[in-house]
């Protein structure tokens, strides 16, 4: 039997500190940070989805369920955000986040996007679009 996936419930990035990469992602994203789990581990959430902070030292732990872990600054992770794309880049400006490119267009998983890209603490790319019009 065959089934279908209905959506991407959590990923998990690789931090070399955890507490420094949950406050970027509160600050500038706007994610939610929670604690979960027995071993206090710390999510970001954001809409029906979450990001599990693993610290890269946790890769060596019993507790934590990925095989051999992660590295950080590997990630490259696409948000789609409802404003257009001269206020993400102003956004990212006003928090003092360096923008690598952008806005630019580029394709998303249902159609044409316009993306800023920007680095988080651990160097994962972070592409910050809209399916807004273009510049």
């Amino acid at each position: 039997m065959r089934f279908a996936v209905d959506r991407l419930d959590h990923l998990v990035i690789t931090c070399r500190d955890v507490t420094i990469s949950a406050s970027w992602y509160q600050r500038v994203l706007g994610m939610d940070v929670e604690e979960f789990g027995p071993h206090n581990r710390t999510a970001l959430k954001f809409g029906g989805q979450k990001i599990n902070l693993r610290p890269v030292e946790a890769t060596q732990q019993d507790w934590w369920t990925g095989e051999g872990g992660g590295i950080p600054g590997t990630a490259d992770l696409c948000f789609i955000v409802t404003v257009d794309a001269e206020q993400i880049a102003a956004h990212l400006q006003r928090c003092g986040v360096a923008i690598a490119q952008g806005p630019v267009a580029k394709d998303g998983a249902l159609g044409p996007i316009t993306s800023v890209y920007c680095r988080d603490p651990d160097g994962n790319l972070i592409e910050i679009s809209t399916y807004g019009a273009p510049p």
